[in-house]
């Protein structure tokens, strides 16, 4: 019997190896340049951020958490504030809250999308009783674009701030507008698995609000605005010459491998159509960015280790519901009030998908699960 390669969950080395000549050029670019922190190419790659996205002000920062942190901190969000946001998300989602000082408030997700679903939070909104209402955090999780017209229309109401983290959403769009680029002040993270990958750690906060970006500019960097002088206090948050030069390169070949992994989807939605297993639906008027390819079945912890065995490797985006985890258990309001978000989280199963995945990688995956469904039945 002949052994198949495996089949990884994701490959950012594949990534490199793709774009590995137009890589090395640039960070022998920045090598020889002898400017390694907030150089040339670091506006460089702000301003082709920001163009990309269509919008006025990017910044680049040290990673995603600390993204969402200087977010929140530009926003005024510390000690006192309550920020709205899901449970079924990365664990940074919530540090990143704390972190300002603030309370996060958990609100439950949609079945469908697993995006923040407007109606609960109108709910928790309505019924908070202690603090001061701050901030929603509307997660465009697997490349899913949140119902952002819903969730601007419930926070104005309240008069409070939208802070889209968008991940794992790079390129995603919502009727023609491109995630980030819809609440007051967005957060990216480019960590290597990402659908624009630096090859470290990586992110950048954008905004169309010349005061917020202006903040985030200055608290990114101990709140100077002449060096070694502090207007506030602020942090060290710096995205470095290499990884924005490697950025760089990336951007040029982002909406041409988000369609590729769009294609890998139509493909696996095909194939596995007849299987009986929830596959991910686009939410109308929307373009998914497909960073993850995440299915749904009762079984799938069974599934995913005969998976394993055949050589194929997955992901469960999230295993354990964040007020469900050790650290926030008992702290954070969520058992029980959550169903959705619960469930999910014992169901969910993210495929291999990533630009290098070929099709007929993808057929064999197909071939295994239906091997296994049908010793199952």
């Amino acid at each position: 019997m002949i052994k198949m390669p495996p089949i990884p969950q994701t490959d950012p080395k594949a990534s490199y190896l793709f774009h590995k000549a137009e890589i090395d050029a640039a960070i022998q670019r920045v090598l020889d340049s002898g400017r390694y922190i907030l150089g040339r190419e670091v506006a460089a790659f702000e301003r082709s951020f920001a163009a990309y996205l269509g919008i006025k002000h990017a910044i680049g920062v040290a990673n995603g958490t600390d993204a969402l942190e200087l977010a929140l901190r530009g926003c005024g969000v510390g000690p006192g504030d309550l920020v709205f946001t899901v449970s079924h998300t990365s664990v940074a989602t919530v540090a990143a809250i704390e972190l300002v000082g603030a309370t996060p408030v958990l609100v439950d997700i949609d079945p469908v999308t697993y995006t923040l679903d407007p109606n609960t939070l109108e709910t928790a909104l309505a019924h908070s009783q202690v603090g001061t209402l701050k901030a929603v955090i509307s997660v465009h999780l697997y490349g899913q674009p949140a119902n952002m017209p819903a969730i601007l229309d419930v926070a104005r109401h309240f008069g409070i701030y939208v802070i889209e983290d968008c991940a794992q959403s790079h390129g995603a769009c919502l009727q023609n507008r491109m995630t980030g680029t819809w609440g007051d002040i967005a957060a990216f993270s480019f960590y290597p698995t990402k659908n624009l990958a630096a090859m470290g750690d990586g992110g950048l906060v954008a905004t169309n609000n010349p005061v917020l970006a202006e903040r985030v500019r200055l608290l990114r960097e101990y709140g100077w605005r002449d060096r070694y002088l502090s207007d506030f206090p602020g942090m060290n948050s710096r995205l470095d010459e290499l990884q924005a030069a490697i950025l760089l390169v990336r951007l040029q070949y982002l909406d041409s491998e988000n369609e590729y992994r769009r294609r890998l989807a139509q493909i696996y939605n095909t194939l596995l159509a007849d299987t009986g297993i929830l596959l991910p639906e686009v939410r109308p008027n929307a373009i998914h960015a497909f960073h993850q390819y995440a299915i749904r079945l009762p079984k799938r912890d069974a599934l995913r280790a005969y998976l394993k065995q055949a050589g194929i490797g997955t992901l469960v985006h999230y295993p354990v519901p964040i007020h469900l985890q050790p650290a926030y258990r008992g702290r954070l309001d969520g058992r029980g009030t959550l169903p959705v978000t619960e469930r999910i989280a014992t169901e969910i199963l993210s495929l291999p998908m990533f630009p290098q995945l070929s099709s007929e990688q993808i057929h064999r995956v197909v071939k295994e699960i239906k091997v296994w469904a049908t010793a199952e039945v």
